[in-house]
């Protein structure tokens, strides 16, 4: 019998490979340093299971994933890192000034909110569910384990809100804008549990091929960041960039909710291409990203070995499912031809 890693354990190591590495906010000088890596993978990979055994304990769908996606984006840019907050934030760029408004940030969080729960959270857990399809249904770690997480979780959150972004000098928002961002998070919980498992949408009448669900998965994520951090150098004003957004994942969401009738018509193949064509956005930008070293602040080398290794892990996943697909179809056709002989 081969030997396997649990789907937990390739979990928690996706889910900061694609929310700080393949992105390029930690490249690999910064991502590989064992202290840092240790942080992101508690936090990311921590967060996305606690997501996920969450959803799955409730016996709810991706409509939950997603929003307890965007709790734990407010968690970590909220309460960790406070870059909602922070208008020196280092990353925030022209978002400091652009949208800022009564001490938030309201351009960045609106964005990050969304970046990880689509590419932090649901992401990670969508391909990790194609890689173990006979795991999907059942829970990935113990409760004891569950609680183990859920601790280091919490004390990595804290160590950020004390700590971040500088030990010597860490930031710190008053303290309604604290209390307010907890109870934001507390009510994306509370309406995760009480979301209904799938909404009620018309169905196509055919599920296109898993090219259009990889455009659609790519022209998405493209546009998205394009409004998000494109046009605050524009002179847009900040309500309308933000108006863009939403629409912009309005639209997305519409067109794979009325492609799959919320999911049940996807094959696994639509799955990994919309994820695929997804992460195919940063797999183009991560040579662009080591090429611009000499004008960022941090080693961005090895980037390209990043992307090229994101586009070869997908590319496997692929296989996989294909070859799944077809051990299925022929149980199928035996069982089928082992009943019509009775």
């Amino acid at each position: 019998m081969r030997y396997r890693l649990p789907p937990a354990a390739v979990l928690f190591v996706l889910s900061p490979a694609i929310g700080e590495l393949l992105s390029g906010s930690s490249p690999p000088v910064e991502f590989f340093n064992p202290f840092t890596f240790f942080l992101l993978a508690v936090l990311y990979g921590g967060g996305a299971i606690l997501v996920r055994e969450l959803a799955l304990s409730w016996r709810k769908g991706w409509l939950s994933i997603f929003t307890l996606g965007a709790a734990y984006g407010i968690v970590e840019e909220g309460i960790m890192c406070k870059s909602f907050f922070d208008p020196k934030w280092p990353d925030l760029g022209p978002l400091g000034v652009y949208g800022r408004w009564l001490g938030v940030n309201w351009v960045w969080a609106q964005g990050l909110t969304v970046y990880h729960a689509v590419f932090s959270i649901a992401i990670p857990i969508l391909l990790v569910e194609l890689a173990y399809p006979n795991e999907r249904d059942k829970p990935w770690v113990s409760e004891e384990w569950l609680k183990v997480i859920g601790l280091l979780f919490a004390l990595d959150v804290l160590f950020g809100f004390c700590c971040f972004p500088k030990p010597e000098t860490p930031y710190y928002p008053p303290p309604f804008h604290v209390i307010a961002t907890v109870a934001v998070i507390a009510g994306l919980i509370w309406l995760a549990k009480k979301l209904p498992q799938k909404l009620p949408v018309p169905l196509s009448t055919q599920v296109p091929t898993g090219r259009k669900f990889a455009f659609l998965g790519f022209f998405a994520t493209l546009i998205f960041f394009t409004v998000f951090w494109g046009l605050p150098n524009t002179k847009l004003p900040p309500i309308g960039t933000m108006g863009l957004g939403v629409l912009v994942i309005l639209l997305a969401a519409r067109y794979a909710l009325l492609w799959s009738g919320n999911g049940h018509r996807w094959t696994d193949i639509h799955k990994w291409a919309i994820a695929g064509g997804a992460l195919m956005f940063f797999v183009l930008l991560a040579p662009l990203q080591e090429l611009s070293n000499p004008t960022r602040p941090d080693n961005t080398a090895g980037m390209s070995l990043v992307g090229l290794t994101a586009l070869m892990g997908l590319l496997w996943l692929r296989r996989q499912i294909v070859r799944h697909q077809q051990r299925e179809q022929k149980v199928s056709q035996f069982i089928g031809s082992e009943s019509a002989q009775m």
